[in-house]
């Protein structure tokens, strides 16, 4: 696909196919993480990919049911010590959220699902994942290849958000001023 098609192909998917995505996909879509643009380079991200079976399973039962199907849970988490906090919002979000946009669009292209995760008990998520202190869970994704079918649920609810509607440009872009 070229990046127009890519970024307009990208779609948050929540019923997943039990094909498994091999390993050099994923590390494929790291891979593009990993060269993301950071606050003066500090590149404060780390990735932990989950596909243990039974951790997933708590990550669905902790988070959302529908999780329980992806081939892996990728948990994206910042080091704020390693990022600008001049301001609000620290830099480490925004690194870290540039960072998984990245991924997302490189799963997209390989026709893989994803789905943004910011909604979470980040306590309980550093539990279950080992994760250090003072490091900041962020988000995560599900990644697998979609269900071919979609079911009531996903119907549902992009009827109720409406997710291919947009805006058109006019509302959002303002020259030279508000």
């Amino acid at each position: 696909m070229d990046f127009t098609e890519v970024i307009a192909a990208r779609k948050s998917v929540r019923k997943y196919s039990d094909k498994p995505v091999d390993n050099g996909t994923i590390m494929k879509c790291l891979e593009a993480a990993r060269i993301a643009p950071s606050w003066a380079n500090k590149q404060c991200w780390h990735f932990i990919v989950v596909r243990d079976r039974k951790k997933i399973e708590k990550l669905s039962s902790m988070i959302n049911f529908w999780l329980k199907d992806a081939s892996a849970v990728i948990v994206a988490c910042g080091d704020p010590l390693k990022s600008g906090f001049k301001t609000e919002p620290h830099y480490y979000l925004v690194d870290v959220a540039i960072a998984l946009e990245h991924f997302v669009l490189a799963a997209t292209n390989e026709g893989l699902g994803t789905c943004w995760i910011g909604a979470f008990d980040e306590e309980t998520v550093k539990t279950l994942l080992g994760i250090p202190k003072e490091i900041k869970v962020v988000a995560l994704t599900p990644i697998g290849f979609p269900a071919e079918d979609e079911g009531l649920f996903s119907k549902t609810l992009k009827t109720l958000i409406s997710s291919k509607k947009r805006k058109p440009i006019e509302e959002i872009v303002h020259m030279e001023k508000w």
